[in-house]
């Protein structure tokens, strides 16, 4: 018998090519069958028992299969060789660990210095360099003679630093735990710091050094034409 005809047309979207080639496949009739597989009685399961026992059970609908979450397979941390090395003017300091003889000597001025994970090391850069940058950096202990433009910690934690001679400024930002020893040449240097927490100014005195706090704590109040902040501490 001629096959049934197809469902009413949908709205004009593919064009009258297209509906042509559909119509041209549901007048060919019995000869649209040609192309099926014939599949015989032996490889039918419902006239087979033995093909049957052999077909994997269903699920039984009153079972719920939800897929158990995997957790992701934990990548394996890659070990970096340490450096110390001169690349053009900058010097990289990295991946330094339990190291506390590291020297730079022979430094320029328009050298700077970048030390970048290290971990329970000490540093000291002898002579005078343009800027020095800690960054990622856990008990690590820098000690340098002269920097011309600023000393930077980022992202760091128990960093401790001691300026032999002058600097003009150091930052701190995102570290948790730093103390800076400053020099007498060095007591006009400016600290900036943000989203830090215990951090100590260590300031030569007698001999020894007396150690001041740096404020995290602040209180902003409006003096009726601009906002003043001055830090302020928890009392009680």
């Amino acid at each position: 018998p001629p096959p049934p005809p197809g469902p009413p047309p949908g709205p004009d979207t593919e064009g009258p090519a297209s509906r042509a080639a559909l119509f041209a496949q549901l007048n060919q009739g019995e000869a649209i069958t040609k192309g099926l597989r014939h599949v015989s009685d032996e490889q039918k399961t419902h006239k087979n028992p033995s093909l049957r026992a052999q077909c994997p059970s269903a699920p039984s609908p009153t079972k719920s299969h939800t897929p158990s979450p995997t957790s992701p397979k934990n990548s394996p941390q890659q070990s970096h060789a340490p450096v110390l090395e001169l690349e053009g003017k900058k010097w990289r300091v990295e991946y330094q660990e339990d190291k506390n003889d590291l020297v730079i000597n022979n430094t320029e001025l328009k050298q700077v210095a970048y030390i970048f994970k290290c971990d329970k090391s000490t540093l000291q850069i002898k002579g005078k360099i343009n800027s020095i940058t800690i960054d990622n950096c856990k008990k690590f202990g820098l000690v340098f003679d002269n920097v011309v433009g600023i000393v930077e910690v980022i992202n760091s934690r128990d960093i401790q630093i001691q300026v032999m001679g002058r600097v003009p400024t150091i930052s701190i930002n995102k570290t948790e735990g730093c103390h800076i020893y400053l020099s007498e040449e060095s007591l006009d240097c400016e600290i900036v710091s943000a989203k830090s927490s215990e951090m100590n100014i260590l300031i030569p005195q007698d001999g020894d050094y007396r150690e001041f706090p740096v404020p995290e704590q602040f209180k902003t109040t409006w003096d009726g034409a601009k906002l003043v902040t001055e830090p302020t501490e928890i009392v009680g």
